[in-house]
């Protein structure tokens, strides 16, 4: 029984297998309309999301299953003092897999090592979110053709950012990359990251103007800064405009380069990008569906 807790847990010839897997549901969605019928996804999450957990559900229903779960810690049995392990138990009882969201960091892991059903991280903490993972790498993959040899600007939200951690990751996988971490001093990509990136020999450059290195850009993925991850509304209040993409700094990018951003967006990208054809992010939410689809049929041995 395999379970998914990072991007790391499959080698690039898998997620190349799950990523065929995902463009061909897309191509002819009907073929897998029915495959997992009789089969139930449960989506445990302790914490409050919108895209990841109706993009399991969505994608579990397509493919012909059902859906059971809570989308609160406080409507479910933690409210009680029921634990991670405890429950993960009984939901082996009744689903074919999970889904589990949850504020702490290693939670999805503990579940795992007591569940008697494929467990799938659909974020933990600061500290992963592969799903999203592997949606940026599907997203990449389909719309340039490649994973690798390109130039990405991550900007935001460094610090707390799962999706960027688990983003680069994955990508120091794929030759001749090239990473440009856009922060304010205060919100820098964590020091495990850079340390990491310079002992496998891998460029990275760190800035603060998010202009200066537009023209440099084949990927930009954009993060909110994330309220729920500070510890004062003082810091979150200075930080939280620091960067707005818009039309202007739009038009210092390359002709090809695109916009992603994990969702979902507050103030850093302007509504007039969304008329953009760089602006991928939409595109992208929909890859998210096509790559769990692949993600549940690949766990339950069913392609």
């Amino acid at each position: 029984m395999k379970h998914l807790m990072s991007p790391l847990d499959f080698t690039t010839q898998e997620l190349d297998r799950l990523f065929d897997l995902a463009n061909d549901i897309e191509t002819d969605p009907n073929k897998y309309a029915h495959i997992c019928e009789g089969k139930i996804l449960a989506t445990c999450f302790y914490e409050p999301s919108t895209r990841t957990r109706l993009s399991f559900e969505s994608a579990m229903i397509r493919l012909g299953g059902r859906v059971i779960g809570f989308s609160d810690a406080a409507s479910s049995s933690a409210a009680k003092g029921e634990s991670v392990s405890d429950t993960i138990r009984v939901i082996s009882c009744y689903a074919d897999i999970c889904a589990m969201r949850h504020p702490k960091e290693g939670a999805p892991m503990v579940a795992a090592e007591k569940s008697q059903i494929p467990v799938i991280n659909a974020g933990d903490g600061g500290h992963q979110h592969p799903t999203q993972t592997l949606t940026d790498l599907l997203t990449i993959r389909s719309l340039k053709g490649r994973l690798g040899d390109f130039t990405i600007g991550l900007c935001g939200d460094l610090k707390f950012g799962r999706t960027v951690h688990s983003l680069i990751n994955a990508l120091v996988r794929y030759d001749n990359i090239r990473f440009l971490f856009i922060s304010p001093e205060e919100l820098r990509v964590p020091d495990y990251i850079t340390d990491m990136l310079r002992s496998k020999g891998i460029s990275y450059s760190e800035v603060i103007r998010l202009e200066d290195v537009m023209p440099q850009l084949d990927l930009l993925y954009m993060t909110r800064v994330q309220k729920e991850r500070f510890f004062n509304e003082e810091d979150y209040v200075r930080l939280k405009d620091f960067y707005i993409l818009d039309t202007a700094k739009l038009a210092l990018a390359r002709e090809d380069m695109l916009v992603l951003h994990p969702l979902p967006r507050v103030n850093e990208i302007s509504v007039e990008v969304d008329s953009d054809p760089r602006a991928a992010y939409f595109r992208q939410a929909q890859y998210g569906v096509y790559v769990r689809m692949a993600l549940i049929l690949t766990l339950l041995g069913l392609a």
